[in-house]
């Protein structure tokens, strides 16, 4: 997968270069300094995926995210945690606190592997305790307790479990209407959740296997209400 590195530290940039190539996944195809050349260049010549900080002098990432074409993928760095909730609006692919770790970074392109290959599959049904998603001609059975979170992105649907993701072809709302049990819960426009898998809930995020998740305002009291919180 091509790849476009953005940051305007020369150290971040030689690192996250490093680092892509240690994935085998990525070709990186350049190197920008601030947001203005970076969308000169995706305008120019899209790549499969953009690294790219958030915190760069005159526009930032977050900025520039908002002019980019809405199918443009991006995996958000940054040394700040702040700024999840308006990265993950933006239907960010992910979101690295640095140092960006090798491990970490290879989940991260797993997923955008994932979205690139994705196919026609689609939820066919679901019950108290497990989905069917329809996989070309095969229908696979997926059990609610695997399931960490469920992320919108555009007209599909990523499944987030332990070991995978599963790219449906569905809404966020068909998915939450066929799910009818407790240990899922929707907490923003974007995301559903599983609250046995939180690990911990800080500044309106709520961290699962080291991702924050935004939660948005109007589901905050719900959630603190599921929590089995002292």
């Amino acid at each position: 997968m091509t790849c476009l590195i953005v940051d305007d530290n020369d150290l971040s940039r030689l690192t996250l270069r490093q680092l892509a190539l240690q994935t085998g996944r990525l070709q990186v195809t350049g190197e920008c300094k601030d947001a203005m050349e970076a969308h000169r260049n995706i305008t120019a010549n899209p790549p499969n995926l953009v690294l790219l900080d958030i915190e760069m002098p005159g526009m930032t990432g977050i900025d520039l995210l908002k002019i980019l074409p809405k199918q443009t993928l991006a995996i958000l760095t940054t040394s700040q945690k702040q700024y999840a909730v308006e990265a993950f609006d933006l239907n960010v692919v992910d979101y690295l606190i640095k140092p960006v770790s090798l491990p970490r970074l290879m989940q991260a392109v797993e997923k955008v592997r994932d979205i690139l290959l994705r196919n026609d599959t689609e939820v066919t049904s679901a019950a108290d305790d497990y989905l069917f998603i329809r996989d070309n001609n095969m229908l696979k059975k997926l059990r609610l307790e695997e399931i960490l979170w469920i992320e919108a992105m555009g007209d599909y649907v990523k499944i987030r479990t332990e070991t995978q993701w599963h790219i449906v072809h569905s809404t966020l709302k068909a998915i939450e209407e066929k799910i009818n049990s407790g240990r899922l819960m929707r907490v923003h426009r974007s995301y559903i959740i599983s609250l046995d898998k939180i690990d911990s809930i800080e500044d309106g995020v709520v961290n699962i296997l080291n991702t924050p998740i935004p939660v948005a305002e109007s589901y905050r009291s719900k959630l603190i209400q599921k929590i089995k919180l002292l």
